[in-house]
């Protein structure tokens, strides 16, 4: 038989049906390569082979035995078929139930000799293998039994068993995979050779080998991710930019015209922002501080300076609600400026003139002054991007919660001259040290760590069950005194636990979360005060009517989704109270509850929990006890995993790169290998196989 090329589609494979294809599909594998690198979750220790004579209750154990009976009944309670067997090796008989898999029947004939692996329970005084997995027909080598048998990830209809089934023969069979990492870099890590690695993580003789694999696996993706951000540096470094300089003691005159003292960090954090922005190569610099740190004043300051000079800045915003709250941000700081000020929404716009002059204008006539480069500032959505958008000269990129800005977006908003913008990202999302060296570490970074002066904590309780009515009377009472509170329902995503869903039918379940939790509330806990809900169906007019009359005080209990979560600013609410809380992320809830606290009065955040387990309390209590963001990150990260951070299909990075960021040294040693293979090889010539497949996975990962 001829090797199998890793590329080639498995649907040209001998015996690999359109049926099993579709569904292999549905879980990102469509090649060779595809397959074999989707690794096990798991293992299952049957490797222990036991005489029926031997078992007792609880054992986890291969028998070796031959059916002499077997038949079906049905549980009419339940509404289930049950197989049942009479399984027999010489020293002993046992029974085998299965569930609702009739077949088995067919195959199981009396008489036929098979592997069952299985755990030993008892029923009614008597040994049962409860819902065994069976092998016929082992040789020298088994799949399903008297091994370490690997679990995978599945999907409907494509089981651990069918994976395994289509795995083993493919890998016997492959063309010799070829090794892309330097030999060097594997003998000073102690990692296996990439065929020794694919054997001994599918199919391992024991679970020492599949830890060895594992940590080459994971080190692979790693190494190539740091390949990747260098490169994309030094590419970066080599563009040019428009050189921004600050005049002398104008960074002092603006300072001193702010209705406030900035912080130490917010100092620091401006001065790395103006000194990058006067080279001549792009600046590349993630702003990052917790809610209500003053991540927007300092972007501010910036803009002002690059529109002093002739330069416009384009300031982009997730959601209207936003672009709108640094509209005015903007204008009360920076309004008395000459430089024209925009707001680019949907399909109108505003202009502020810097002399006390604002109009609505249509979009068309929005565009004619920013390409007479009467605009200096926009402030939009991601509108802002948009081909019909043309900026007469841009030399600065604001981008709210969104960490990348690529090469490529960037260079299609250069300037005539070829020269590309600078660009600074704020985001109030804490991020672990370990994923800013890896999936950010392209960026600069500048942190805020304190809160500006005068700010009081936050009070936060995790509510019990038994003591809901005493936290709505508390919320009463607030309002009473003429504070706000907002009410979050959690979003439901179709993630773990919820992977029967849709994503149609998880945003019908927010919906009804939110609808119901307003009913009750509007109608029964709080009659006498006005209740609105705000979620991600309405409108974005009707959201905004909705944020600007809370803004204005005239909604008592705003009952929202996670809509609110970035950037909303209502310095009169005071209460947060979070349904559901074990639902959402920690730095989910860390930015949920850095939307009160804004104003003179004491906030409190409300936690209430779905679920009493000890990972839930122990989660949530850490929110109680970080003393910030970041440390609280460190903590999620060891808890939930990157994928909180970064969202499974965002991060577009490996499965097994993603588990191992929690592993600080690993990342190190990942990417003091990445800068010594550039410094030997910057154009990676000497490694035409490590170019090669760093080129596949730049495409792979999505990070641009």
């Amino acid at each position: 038989m001829s090797k199998i090329p890793l590329e080639t589609p498995l649907g040209e494979l001998h015996g690999v049906g359109p049926r099993f294809v579709s569904k292999l599909n549905k879980l990102g594998i469509h090649t060779v390569r595809d397959l074999l690198w989707h690794f096990p979750n798991r293992y299952e220790d049957w490797s222990r082979i036991a005489k029926i004579s031997e078992l007792k209750s609880g054992d986890a154990f291969t028998i070796r035995a031959k059916v002499t009976e077997i038949g079906v009944k049905r549980a009419w309670k339940k509404r289930m078929l049950i197989v049942e067997a009479l399984l027999d090796d010489g020293s002993g008989s046992i029974q085998a139930t299965w569930f609702n898999q009739p077949y088995i029947k067919n195959v199981l004939k009396p008489g036929t000799i098979a592997n069952f692996a299985g755990k030993v329970a008892l029923r009614k005084n008597k040994l049962y293998l409860s819902n065994p997995t069976y092998e016929l027909n082992v040789g020298d080598s088994s799949k399903h039994t008297g091994r370490l048998v690997p679990i995978y990830p599945e999907t409907k209809g494509l089981t651990s068993k069918g994976l395994r089934f289509l795995t083993q023969p493919i890998l016997e069979n492959i063309e010799p995979v070829k090794e892309f990492i330097p030999e060097k870099i594997l003998k000073e890590h102690d990692l296996p050779e990439v065929n020794g690695a694919l054997h001994d993580i599918h199919f391992p003789d024991k679970l020492s080998e599949t830890q060895d694999a594992r940590k080459r696996f994971a080190f692979e993706d790693l190494f190539l991710l740091h390949l990747n951000n260098i490169i994309l540096r030094l590419a970066l470094f080599k563009k040019t930019s428009p050189k921004i300089e600050t005049p002398e003691n104008r960074t002092q005159e603006i300072l001193s015209g702010l209705p406030f003292e900035l912080t130490s960090s917010q100092k620091g954090a401006l001065d790395e922002i103006l000194a990058d922005m006067d080279k001549s190569h792009p600046m590349n610099r993630l702003l990052q501080g917790d809610v209500g740190s003053g991540k927007t004043i300092i972007a501010g300051i910036a803009a002002l300076i690059a529109a002093e000079k002739g330069f416009q800045v384009a300031l982009m915003a997730p959601t209207e609600i936003l672009a709108r709250q640094h509209y005015k941000t903007l204008l009360k700081f920076f309004g008395t400026t000459d430089s024209g000020i925009g707001l680019l929404i949907s399909k109108e716009g505003r202009i502020h003139y810097g002399d006390g002059l604002e109009e609505s204008v249509a979009k068309p006539a929005l565009m004619k002054e920013l390409a007479a480069n009467r605009i200096k500032i926009l402030v939009g959505t991601h509108a802002l991007i948009q081909k019909n958008v043309n900026f007469d000269n841009l030399g600065l990129i604001i981008v709210d919660e969104q960490h990348r800005f690529g090469v490529a977006q960037r260079a299609a908003l250069a300037d005539g001259k070829g020269k590309i913008p600078h660009f600074l990202s704020m985001s109030a999302t804490p991020i672990p040290r370990t994923l800013m060296m890896t999936v950010f570490g392209d960026l600069d970074v500048s942190l805020i760590k304190e809160l500006p002066k005068g700010r009081r904590p936050i009070i936060t309780k995790i509510v019990a069950p038994e003591n809901r009515n005493k936290a709505y009377g508390f919320i009463k009472g607030q309002v009473q005194k003429g504070r706000q509170a907002f009410v979050i329902c959690p979003r439901i995503d179709p993630s773990e636990g919820d992977n029967l869903l849709t994503r149609e039918e998880a945003k019908k379940l927010e919906m009804k979360s939110v609808k119901e939790e307003y009913e009750k509330l509007s109608k029964r806990i709080f009659p006498d005060f006005k209740v609105a809900m705000l979620h991600g169906k309405l409108s974005s007019k009707e959201k905004e009517e909705t944020m600007k009359e809370f803004a204005a005080g005239r909604i008592d209990v705003l009952v929202s989704t996670s809509v609110i979560e970035v950037g909303i600013d209502v310095p009169n609410a005071t209460i947060m109270m979070i349904e559901g809380a074990d639902r959402f992320g920690l730095a989910q809830l860390y930015q949920f509850r850095g939307r009160v606290g804004r104003g003179e009065h004491q906030s409190f955040c409300f936690l209430f929990a779905g679920s009493e387990s000890g990972i839930s309390y122990r989660r949530l209590n850490s929110l109680l006890t970080a003393k910030n963001g970041f440390e609280l990150a460190e903590k999620d990260l060891a808890i939930r995993g990157p994928g909180e951070f970064l969202g499974e299909e965002q991060a577009g990075m490996p499965d097994i790169a993603m588990k191992s960021l929690n592993n600080m040294e690993l990342v190190k040693d990942a990417r003091k290998a990445a800068e010594e293979t550039l410094k030997s090889s910057p154009s990676l010539k000497e490694y035409p196989l490590l170019k090669e497949r760093l080129n596949l996975f730049s495409k792979e990962i999505h990070l641009e």
